[in-house]
């Protein structure tokens, strides 16, 4: 999926409104970006806050990688957002075992072609009451084995104190820092040749969420849970939006193997 012109242009005119957007709202501390691949490779970023996307996506433009995301089928509905989206060539996902093997496939053309795909591997915001990264999805890892693409482990702390989980305004006063690590990339070597059963990608998942998590450990300055949250444990769904009284709406995405879109 090589960049058209259309989609360059697109990407501009995002940029020009994001960016100074974003740069009003919080100030930004960006590490670690040397370790970006020159090639193609998979982000693979924590989820704490609905404007997640767009911190990651700020980064990831500036340093001169358009960013594509795995998202929803029904945003591409939408008369204008997903119009945007399908020019952008960002990636629809849908629930259908067909859809996400198109997923897939266009996923894998992003990178073949030297792009950078993002996929959140816990699928949704995380669950965990202190923000750690939960139980991760197996998209990540899925994309990563079949096409041999570098996973790149990003952590991002400070957008939720902007934009807090599920929050209805944004809290700007006094300016916050948004801060984004971007970790060397996950070695799944040792998984290449191996089936792609559940056990393969779940242990590559795992790997994955690891080095999510030391990521943000090193920007929290704290030491993350022993056990990693796990939404089936605490009775709640693993998709959609999860309501903190312990109602959950009827939102849910795709699980079958590109389950890490917003």
């Amino acid at each position: 999926m090589k960049e058209s012109a259309q989609s360059r242009a697109m990407f501009a005119v995002l940029a020009g409104i994001a960016r100074p957007l974003m740069n009003i709202l919080m100030a930004k501390k960006w590490e670690g970006t040397e370790k970006l691949p020159a090639g193609g490779f998979i982000a693979a970023p924590n989820h704490c806050t609905e404007i997640d996307p767009i911190v990651v996506g700020h980064m990831l433009y500036n340093m001169k990688r358009p960013p594509h995301f795995l998202a929803k089928a029904g945003l591409f509905k939408t008369p204008v957002l997903g119009s945007l989206l399908r020019t952008a060539n960002q990636i629809p996902v849908e629930r259908s075992t067909a859809g996400a093997n198109r997923s897939l496939k266009a996923a894998q053309e992003v990178v073949d072609a030297g792009g950078a795909i993002i996929i959140y591997p816990e699928g949704t915001l995380t669950r965990d009451p202190d923000l750690w990264p939960m139980k991760g999805h197996t998209g990540a890892a899925r994309l990563a084995i079949q096409t041999g693409a570098p996973v790149v482990p990003i952590a991002q702390w400070g957008a939720h104190e902007v934009f807090p989980r599920y929050a209805k305004r944004f809290h700007v006063f006094p300016r916050k820092t948004s801060r984004v690590l971007v970790g060397d990339p996950v070695d799944l070597s040792a998984f290449q040749g191996r089936p792609l059963d559940r056990a393969t990608l779940v242990e590559a998942t795992d790997i994955i969420m690891d080095a999510i998590t030391e990521l943000l450990a090193t920007l929290r300055g704290e030491e993350p849970p022993t056990e990693r949250w796990d939404p089936a444990a605490h009775n709640q769904s693993k998709h959609g939006r999860f309501q903190s009284r312990g109602s959950e709406t009827a939102e849910s995405i795709d699980r079958n193997g590109t389950d890490g879109q917003k």
